[in-house]
């Protein structure tokens, strides 16, 4: 398992590597110098699950706000930082507990070194981030366009340069939009590379497309042992990132904890709103702390036998529904209480 000989890495109170669980990341949207929606948005997302928090650094008004923002949230701040070295800078100064930069857009070596230098009076991590859209001319000339070897290339190249400055607490991204692509790249430089790894699937797209891409690639990468840290990269509300992240986690049994609900296709037979009441008991669980499978079945035929494997189920009827303890009918009830009769059984699980 690649994650477990990682290195460690501090960032803020959390660790990454070495075995660590995998955290997850998010990044907000808001403009990071208006406080106040930053961290209303923070907030929302570490209620949510988010670990690990990246915020746009593009202008100096947003370097000096972390100050603030670090006050009042309660997980590690990472900065966001492209182009300009001050601003790297800037954010160690006012308190990222990582920053995010590419060195083949910081500039000059001196530049980077004076990067360096900040991060490592104050001991911060910097991630080394390389992107497929942005591959270095020279190294898609020599393989031939954009490829994962490429990218292997270019992240190492760049873990380089910091590593002959003395510095060595790094993290690496290498993301492409392609997935197959970023799975082999990953495959390539985890065996090259002992330091942590932020894996995602970069501008995977919109809720829809985005997850099947996300769920897909991370999949691929997370089961064969790589991978620190991660991101579900969507065109929506960062919240549906974390969701769909815990969810993606806890298939791999990579994360434990929360209400699963599976929940069988329609068919024939199905003569309630099955596709209603799954998205109803999905919601509803949301909150409830309990590590437990709940089963939503359509019909009273295969509902208890398809349900054995949850630890609770409900099966819909004509007019009325069962509920179901372990494959075994508990009680029937008509159709309209269903929902609330689950409710209720969670709620009271452990009394």
């Amino acid at each position: 398992m690649y994650r477990d000989h990682t290195k460690v890495v501090q960032i803020g109170d959390r660790k990454i590597g070495g075995g660590n669980p995998v955290l997850i990341q998010s990044m907000t949207n808001t403009r990071t110098d208006d406080v106040d929606a930053t961290v209303r948005q923070i907030l929302e997302l570490e209620a949510a699950g988010c670990e690990i928090i990246r915020c746009a650094v593009p202008d100096m008004a947003a370097a000096e706000a972390l100050t603030e923002i670090k006050k009042q949230i309660h997980i590690p701040l990472v900065a966001d930082i492209h182009f300009d070295y001050r601003l790297a800078i800037a954010a160690i100064e006012h308190g990222a507990d990582k920053i995010r930069i590419n060195p083949g857009n910081i500039g000059s070596t001196d530049r980077i070194r004076a990067v360096v230098n900040a991060a490592k009076e104050r001991n911060i991590p910097i991630r080394v981030g390389v992107n497929s859209g942005s591959l270095e001319k020279e190294l898609v000339e020599k393989y031939g366009g954009v490829t994962a070897e490429g990218l292997v290339e270019s992240a190492l190249d760049k873990v380089k340069i910091i590593e002959d400055m003395g510095y060595d607490n790094l993290v690496i991204s290498i993301k492409s939009s392609d997935v197959l692509m970023c799975a082999r790249a990953h495959e390539l430089i985890a065996q090259r590379t002992d330091h942590p790894l932020h894996v995602g699937i970069t501008e995977a797209g919109t809720l829809y497309s985005g997850n099947i891409k996300s769920a897909v690639g991370l999949g691929i990468i997370l089961y064969q042992g790589i991978g620190d840290t991660i991101r579900v990269s969507l065109t929506g509300a960062p919240l549906e990132e974390i969701k769909s992240a815990k969810r993606i986690l806890k298939t791999l049994g990579l994360r434990k904890g929360g209400v699963e609900v599976v929940s069988c296709p329609t068919c024939g037979r199905t003569r309630i709103d099955l596709i209603g009441l799954a998205n109803k008991v999905e919601s509803m669980v949301q909150d409830i702390p309990l590590d437990i499978k709940v089963a939503v079945m359509g019909c009273v035929v295969n509902g208890p036998g398809e349900a054995k494997e949850a630890d609770i189920g409900i099966a819909g009827g004509v007019g009325v529904g069962l509920l179901i303890k372990k494959g075994e009918i508990v009680k029937k009830v008509p159709e309209d209480q269903l929902l609330e009769t689950l409710r209720e059984e969670l709620l009271h699980w452990n009394e």
